[in-house]
């Protein structure tokens, strides 16, 4: 007995976007002329453009549907919108003949994308099996099983161990890190796959591999396949079992291939020999839309215009012209949708805490030459101030190096802001198909790089302090290392904050450079917080300096019982009254290291929020457009 499929049909698409006209800004040094563009730029507004326009289409299980036409026809727009990622102005989907809701249908369904979302740093086993432990409630023993069987159906098992890569790290083919793309949305086995040209960017026999693959998986496991394809070639049209023509938002055929070709032979359009005949049709759209306009037209297998003009209408079309857009509701049509997400938030952490730290320490420019950089630095400073002496001039030199290491530290995190970014695009994708909570990916964030910091911290501070000859008390020493464990992981949460905000990475650098320049002019080591004025002096309370750079002071000076300047052998100025007469106190030592603390709750609650409104404002364009 055939493993029951689902059936896709969408009814009365339309999809519309706006195209706002701007003023040309130069108008003021040609008014003349401005004129008469202001005239034209009247004539055409509003900006909209009809994407899609009463689009009627059907999917079948077991067989692959390829939406095929030229560039701008909508081909793209429309698989979102099967896909539950767009809303049409108007239309419905139907699933089996019955409305669903679009969280439930993306549990059940993989979306491909065109661009592959994946770690360049992980083997292809490891990503399909930390996906397959996202998606799936199994015991590790049959996960794994499930993992290599889904790898031999792929054809990577010559390529399990290698590193998928990307442009910057050397991986496999690209053909191969498409069928990747492809297995981590098919690890949950869908009942429905939608791919946005899958063979975009692969020659032709990487192309023909991933449809051949398609077709068994449609033939196999009973699959409803939906694709948008460019150009596709000779082997590749024999493969679909029907194909859906697109130009200009309006669909001019859905059928077999052969029912294309008699109909074009129908219009008189002879399909030269060794030529395509999608290519063929592509080229004779505009033939093919004069012949729309004719008396005759017939819907489901030639050209046509929407049945609404033919003046007959399904039960479903005479419903929709009712409701424009049917009310979605969650109906069960013997499905077995999963429910929620496959694990709990600890086992969620868990998971992605594993699959950071394989990022992180496989990172050569985050891991390896960050330590490097570190340790060097260290051994540098502590050279360049070795045995500081305890007198007046000592202690400047002291400030100043409090100073030059906080500016170090805290602006010399970005280079970790492209993987933030490449994490970011990873997390929207595997979010929206509910793999895990956003609230798991926070949480993983920000414990995976506790670990790394430390280990920073201590190649950093371990040859500083004591080559400088920093206060002697080992206590202070390990007080010392907390401070700067802190100043690490405030700056890490910063970047983390910003990258879930700026759009990429040279938004997110100049962002970050600026703030941490204008929190560095604020931390009172250039003007005393006496001397700010009234109306900038909140910027010395909220400054990632300011906390740090005073438990520095209290940790070198407080209780040190240090002598800064003698005269006839009675000490005139103490460490400590230095520090009284700025402002600074040992009661101060703790409460500056909650406040960073705070600071790094506050930044990392903050991109948590901005994380997750990104991905509520995805599930809302879905839900509303």
């Amino acid at each position: 007995m055939k493993k029951q499929g689902c059936e896709i049909e969408a009814v009365g698409i339309d999809y519309k976007i706006h195209t706002q006209k701007r003023d040309n800004p130069f108008k003021i040094f040609n008014k003349n002329q401005q004129e008469v563009v202001d005239q034209k730029l009247q004539q055409q507004r509003p900006g909209i453009r009809n994407v899609l326009q009463d689009v009627n289409c059907k999917a079948k299980p077991w067989e692959i549907l390829a939406i095929v036409g030229p560039s701008g026809a909508g081909k793209s727009s429309l698989l979102e919108i099967l896909a539950g990622k767009l809303t049409p102005q108007s239309g419905s989907i139907f699933v089996d003949q019955t409305p669903i809701d679009k969280a439930q249908f993306r549990k059940i369904s993989g979306y491909v994308t065109q661009n592959d979302s994946l770690f360049p740093l992980l083997t292809v086993e490891e990503t399909l099996t930390f996906s397959a432990k996202l998606r799936l409630r199994l015991p590790q023993t049959q996960l794994s099983v499930s993992v290599k069987s889904l790898i031999q159906e792929l054809g990577l098992d010559h390529v399990a161990m290698a590193r998928v890569g990307d442009d910057r790290v050397r991986g496999i083919s690209g053909g191969e890190r498409r069928r990747v793309s492809i297995g981590v949305d098919v690890i949950h086995d869908p009942k429905v796959l939608i791919l946005d040209e899958p063979t975009s960017g692969l020659d032709s026999t990487s192309a023909l591999q991933i449809i051949d693959m398609l077709k068994v998986m449609a033939e196999t496991r009973g699959r409803t396949i939906i694709l948008s394809i460019h150009q596709p070639g000779f082997r590749i049209v024999k493969l679909f079992n029907s194909m859906l023509l697109l130009a200009n938002g309006l669909v001019l055929h859905q059928g077999t291939v052969d029912q294309l070709g008699a109909n074009l032979r129908d219009m008189g359009l002879q399909l030269p020999l060794h030529v395509n005949i999608v290519e063929f049709a592509i080229e004779s759209i505009e033939a093919i839309q004069q012949q729309r306009k004719g008396p005759v037209q017939v819907q489901e297998q030639g050209f046509s215009a929407p049945s609404s003009r033919t003046g007959k209408f399904t039960l479903q079309q005479l419903f929709q012209q009712q409701s424009k857009v049917v009310d979605e509701e969650t109906v069960n049509v013997g499905i077995d949708f999963p429910r929620d997400f496959a694990n709990s938030r600890l086992k969620e952490t868990m998971i992605l805490t594993h699959r950071f730290s394989k990022n992180i320490f496989r990172t050569k420019e985050l891991f390896a030459c960050r330590t490097i950089q570190m340790l060097v630095s260290g051994l540098v400073l502590g050279s360049i101030f070795r045995n500081a002496k305890d007198d007046l001039a000592g202690a400047e030199e002291r400030v100043g190096l409090f100073a030059f290491i906080l500016t170090f530290l805290l602006s010399c995190t970005t280079e970790a802001l492209p993987i933030f970014l490449q994490e970011r695009e990873i997390l929207m994708k595997e979010t929206s198909c509910g793999s895990y909570r956003v609230s798991s990916y926070a949480l993983a964030n920000g414990l995976v790089y506790l670990p790394f910091l430390l280990i920073l911290t201590i190649l950093f501070s371990t040859p500083l302090y004591w080559l400088v000859g920093l206060n002697p008390n080992f206590t202070a020493f390990i007080h010392f290392l907390l401070l700067i464990w802190l100043i690490l992981y405030t700056a890490n949460s910063v970047v983390v904050c910003f990258s879930a905000l700026v759009p990429n990475f040279i938004v997110g650098n100049s962002v970050i450079s600026g703030v941490m320049g204008s929190f560095f002019l604020f931390s009172g080591y250039f003007i005393s917080s006496h001397e700010i004025p009234k109306y900038w002096i909140f910027m010395h309370y909220i400054s990632l300096f300011k906390y740090p750079f005073e438990g520095f002071l209290i940790n070198e000076f407080s209780k040190s019982g240090k002598c800064l300047e003698y005269m006839f052998g009675s000490c005139l100025v103490t460490g400590e009254a230095v520090l009284r007469e700025e402002g600074y106190g040992e009661e101060s030592r703790w409460r500056n290291v909650l406040v960073m603390v705070g600071f790094i709750l506050v930044y990392r609650f903050v991109s948590y929020v901005i994380l997750r409104c990104r991905c509520s404002h995805r599930s809302l364009r879905a839900s509303y457009s």
